[in-house]
């Protein structure tokens, strides 16, 4: 790729259009500022007669308009950081050719990383790339769904348990149980790895290649040997429970909300 990069800048506020372009050379000095555009109509003039940029960075709300009705309307070639004061356009902006979504008032350290990213994937931007990249895009913005109910079987009944009661998995003999809160157990029919992706890691923790606990069924926590920790589960579990000198400091983390 070559080392200068022609950037089109999309901005109706002249403060701020200054202010961009003097943190776009302050960060990327081979970084050539083609034009400063600052509305929809005069976006749309300047792409129909001249070769599409290396980048644009854009703001959404313009004089005139959404400047998603500039690249909706024709096909892009370029990738786009986009500038705006306004969150609630970042799953839009990813899809009209978005590799970043940058909140005013943008700071040096952001611009400089999205300029590093374009660096990164220019020159290599096909549409399989970036229909890679929005997927994961999508998936970071889009809030994860947990599983939030379970099925257990008893005797003739299948029997629903909500989330909330319960209290830690463990295997036993390759079988995986569940402990509910009220100290009963059932087999459900899942794998601890499997249960690991299901869970909200927020409220549960896979503690070793046996347990994972709800965070408000961890009674007591006690230092162990060789940096390890010994935990005391409620209700209380017959096995010893340890987490991994290695495991520790995630375990740490994770117990402070990290």
């Amino acid at each position: 790729m070559p080392e200068s990069i022609n950037i089109l800048i999309i901005e109706d506020e002249y403060p701020a259009a200054e202010r961009l372009q003097k943190l776009v050379h302050k960060v990327d000095q081979n970084a050539a500022i083609v034009q400063v555009i600052d509305s929809v109509e005069a976006a749309n003039n300047w792409l129909d007669t001249h070769e599409q940029p290396d980048l644009i960075l854009s703001d959404i709300q313009l004089s005139d308009g959404m400047s998603f009705q500039i690249y909706e309307n024709r096909p892009m070639d370029c990738p786009i950081i986009f500038t705006t004061s306004y969150d609630e356009y970042a799953l839009k902006a990813f899809k009209v050719q978005g590799i970043d979504y940058l909140l005013k008032p943008i700071k040096e350290a952001e611009l400089d990383l999205s300029l590093k990213k374009f660096r990164q994937v220019y020159g290599k931007f096909s549409s399989t790339v970036y229909n890679d990249n929005l997927s994961q895009l999508i998936g970071q913005l889009m809030p994860k769904s947990y599983k939030s109910r379970f099925v257990i079987k008893s005797a003739d009944q299948l029997i629903p348990i909500q989330e909330e009661q319960i209290a830690y998995f463990y295997t036993t003999n390759q079988l995986v149980c569940m402990v509910k809160i009220d100290g009963s157990s059932h087999m459900v029919d899942y794998k601890l790895e499997e249960l690991e992706n299901m869970l909200n890691p927020q409220l549960f923790f896979r503690l070793n290649r046996q347990f994972i606990s709800r965070l408000s069924s961890i009674h007591k926590i006690h230092q162990h040997f060789n940096g390890k920790l010994k935990i005391e589960l409620a209700p209380v579990c017959k096995e010893e429970v340890l987490v991994s000198k290695e495991k520790v400091p995630v375990f740490r983390r994770w117990l402070e909300g990290e």
